[in-house]
Formats: C-alpha cells, sequence, structure tokens
C-alpha cells in the first residue's frame, strides 16, 4: 500500500499525535485454534499455546517499530482466539480454568496487554462444552490478569436466550465477589452481548469468529481528542449541525486512513492478512479524549441531559461516514464507544447527575456498544443485573445492532462512592439500580421468541 504525503497532512499529523491524542487504540490478531482439539488435554493446551505463539510471537516487537517509525501510538497489542467453548468438548469445569490460564501465559509471555476470546456462544442454546466455560468464568478470570471473555446471549435472528440471562447475572455477581480486593475487577474483563461480530479487535469483547480465516490482524483505531478538537476550531461556533457533521465526517476520514495504513504495514510485517478497520471513538481518561466532551461541544450543556441522544446519533452516523469513506474494509463494533470508567466527561455527568443509567442506556439505541464499565451498588441482586442484560439484548435484538453488558457490581460500595480499577479501566462512580426487582420476569425463564426484524428471506 503506498501514499504520497503532503507537508501539510504531515504536520497535521503531527498535531493530532501531539496534542490531541491521536493514537491506534489497538492492533488484534485474530488466530483459529480449532485444529488445537485433541482428546488429551494436556496436549490440546500445549498446541493452543504453540499456536499462538507461532502467529504472534513478532506482534508487540513489529506493532513498537512500526510506531517508531511513523511516529504515531501503538497503544495496546491483543489477540483474539476462536471461543474457547467450541474446544472444551467434555472438558470438566477444572480444565476449562487451566486452559484460561494457558492463555494467560501466552499473553503474557508475548507481551501483549489481553487476549480476548474466552467465549461462549449461547443465543438459542447451550452445549456441554459452552456450560462448563460458563461455569468455570467466575473463577478463571479471578486467577489470570489478561484473559478476556464473552457471551452471547442474543441475536436478532434467535431472539434471547432468557436461561443464559439469568445465569450470567449469576456469574457477573461471583466473579465481582471472586474479586472483591480489587473492587470487582474480574467484571470488567467481561461482558455479555447481543448479535456479536466475529471481527471486533476490542475488548473485552473480542474473539475470532467461525467465519474468519487462519489468522488476520484487525485494528482499532481512536479519536475523539482529534474530532473534539477539530470542533474547537471550527471558525464559526454557532455553524449548524449539518456543518458539525461535515467536520467530523472530515475528521475521522483523516483518521482512519492513518490507522489503515499503519495496520496494513504491522500486517504485512507479521505475515497475515489485514483484516479491517475499526471506527469506533473509545475514550481514555487523558485531558479531553472524550466522547461525552463531544457531545458537549456539539452543544449540550453537560452530557445525559436532553438532546444527548440527538447528539450521539449525529456524531455516530459522521464517525461511519467519514471511516467507511477512507477504508477498504470497515468492521468490527465502528460506532462511538460510552464506557463511563473511561471518559472524565461521562464520569462528570453521573457525578453531576446530568447522566443517569436509564439515559445510558438509552444512548444504546443509537450507537455502539451498550452498557459498558459501569460501577453499580455491591448489593445489586443477580436477578436485576439479568433485567439489564435483557434490556440491552432486547435493545439489540429489535434494532438489528451489537448490544452489550460490561458492569462491575463493586463489593461494599454504595451509590456515589469513586471506585478505581486502574490504567485504561479507569475510575467510575457507583451507580444507583431501580429498587424495584424484575425476579419474576427473569426467573420465568425460556426463549424471547426472534421478533418479525428476523425474518427477511
Amino acid at each position: 500500500m503506498t501514499r504520497n504525503i503532503g507537508l501539510h497532512e504531515m504536520t497535521e499529523t503531527i498535531r493530532m499525535v501531539q496534542m490531541e491524542n491521536l493514537d491506534i487504540r489497538t492492533v488484534t490478531i485474530g488466530i483459529n485454534l480449532r485444529d488445537c482439539t485433541d482428546p488429551n488435554f494436556e496436549q490440546m493446551q500445549e498446541r493452543v499455546y504453540e499456536k499462538i505463539l507461532q502467529y504472534a510471537k513478532d506482534l508487540t516487537k513489529v506493532a513498537e517499530s512500526v510506531e517508531r517509525e511513523y511516529g504515531i501510538p501503538i497503544i495496546n497489542k491483543r489477540i483474539s482466539v476462536t471461543p474457547i467453548a467450541e474446544l472444551l468438548g467434555q472438558a470438566t469445569v477444572e480444565q476449562a480454568i487451566a486452559l484460561a490460564k494457558t492463555l494467560d501465559e501466552a499473553a503474557k509471555d508475548l507481551g501483549v496487554d489481553f487476549i480476548g476470546g474466552y467465549s461462549a456462544l449461547v443465543h438459542k442454546g447451550v452445549t456441554k462444552g459452552e456450560q462448563t466455560l460458563i461455569n468455570a468464568l467466575p473463577e478463571a478470570l479471578s486467577v489470570t490478569e489478561r484473559v478476556c471473555a464473552s457471551v452471547s446471549v442474543a441475536t436478532t435472528k434467535t431472539g434471547i436466550n432468557m436461561d443464559s440471562v439469568q445465569q450470567m447475572g449469576k456469574v457477573i455477581k461471583e466473579a465481582s465477589e471472586k474479586t472483591r480486593d480489587q473492587n470487582g475487577l474480574a467484571c470488567a474483563k467481561l461482558v455479555v452481548f447481543a448479535n456479536p461480530v466475529e471481527d471486533n479487535p476490542f475488548m473485552a469483547g473480542a474473539f475470532h469468529g467461525t467465519g474468519e480465516g487462519e489468522a488476520v490482524l484487525n485494528v482499532g483505531v481512536s479519536g475523539p481528542g482529534v474530532v473534539l478538537n477539530a470542533l474547537k476550531r471550527h471558525p464559526n461556533p454557532n455553524a449548524d449541525l449539518g456543518s458539525v457533521s461535515s467536520v467530523i465526517k472530515n475528521t475521522v476520514f483523516k483518521i482512519t486512513r492513518a490507522g489503515e495504513f499503519l495496520g496494513r504495514v504491522v500486517a504485512e510485517r507479521i505475515g497475515v492478512p489485514f483484516g479491517i478497520m475499526d471506527l469506533s471513538l473509545a475514550p481514555t481518561n487523558a485531558l479531553n479524549d472524550s466522547v461525552a466532551e463531544i457531545l458537549e461541544e456539539i452543544g449540550l450543556e453537560r452530557v445525559g441531559t436532553h438532546g444527548t441522544i440527538a447528539a450521539l446519533a449525529l456524531m455516530n452516523d459522521a464517525v461511519k461516514k467519514g471511516g467507511a469513506m477512507a477504508s477498504e474494509y470497515v468492521g468490527g463494533l465502528s460506532g462511538a464507544f460510552i464506557p463511563v470508567s473511561e471518559d472524565n466527561g461521562m464520569i462528570k455527568g453521573v457525578s453531576d447527575g446530568a447522566l443517569s443509567l436509564s439515559k445510558l442506556e438509552a444512548m444504546t439505541c443509537v450507537c455502539s456498544v451498550g452498557l459498558d464499565m459501569i460501577a453499580i451498588s455491591g448489593d445489586a441482586p443477580a436477578t436485576t443485573i439479568a433485567g439489564m442484560i435483557a434490556d440491552e439484548a432486547a435493545i439489540g435484538m429489535i434494532n438489528k445492532k451489537t448490544t452489550a453488558v460490561r458492569v462491575i457490581p463493586v463489593p461494599d460500595k454504595e451509590e456515589g462512592e469513586i471506585v478505581e480499577f486502574g490504567g485504561l479501566l479507569g475510575r467510575a462512580p457507583v451507580m444507583g439500580v431501580n429498587p424495584y426487582g424484575s425476579d419474576k420476569l427473569i426467573n420465568r425463564g425460556g426463549r424471547i421468541p426472534a421478533p418479525l426484524q428476523a425474518l427477511i428471506n
């Protein structure tokens, strides 16, 4: 892939990197592990470890080299693998935990940040291997550092598996208790999906899907700070919303071009095909690197007030349009993330009483992905957490989009307290949940049938 880069474009990129937090958020290599299955479990563990090292051995070294060569930071180097439940077969819970430790060991040895794919797809039913993995989740996530897990409980085609929704409420509570001394940190590595995608480079939900090849490199580029500063530099601070959309589109076009160029360089040098660009704006706790602050620059006094969903819809649409024009292959989640703990503007919105759990849920109707990195009271019942999952799954199912829940019931913490998760995961104000229960709904079990939207043939 060749490009002619002009002086203006180079200086613009330098400004984006040095002053506006432009970075490649992640380069994620997806690896197929289906050929690692073996009746001898110890042999399978060895084959899994060896295959991950075979394909990802140069990922960190190459990414760091490309970062130095081109001057754009590549923040995270990650791995996604085949949903591990597909490998478990007749394995025991103890063996499933041992395999999680194998993944963790491989990630540590390779120097990558996270490894995703400790996953199960149970949106219509549950196999023995999938049930084993789900039963293993609390312990597996509490004894590993870099393993990320996901469970799909709903799709537009199949409806919502409410039996699994109920169980995931319990799993999240148990995972929190097992990492009580870390503010329930295990839950930050677990996401429950509706309509998951197979080429997501972001954690905790990344896995290497069944339609993917042997190995592929997917890239997540992020630039909330760049978009925010582009809006602030607009010569007319009262420009109409069509002009605002154009500024965002033009900026994301530039961000995406830079990201795809670097992604293709990394893919070529490690010897795997380039997969997709995920366009998602992913915030951090760095100054001005906030999705919420973009919405406030568009015209909100504080994120969460009336008009928030309209501003978010405008921004999300502009991100997709600008990025799609810049990349040959767009995929993953490609929208705007609204993780509370990782976005200073979201944290302020919650702390000021402007942004509620209900409003966050409504915002997920128009962006990716869902209720993300939200700390809730540690005494929230499992059925309440399951109810939150069911609501998000319903939004995803009806609207034919990916939605998810990554909530952290923080042991011994109450609404209004601040908890620290550290690093990219940030900090979060504990949010209260609705005091009224949904026990009867959750305990009914069964499946919520697929909607008419599924009947498209």
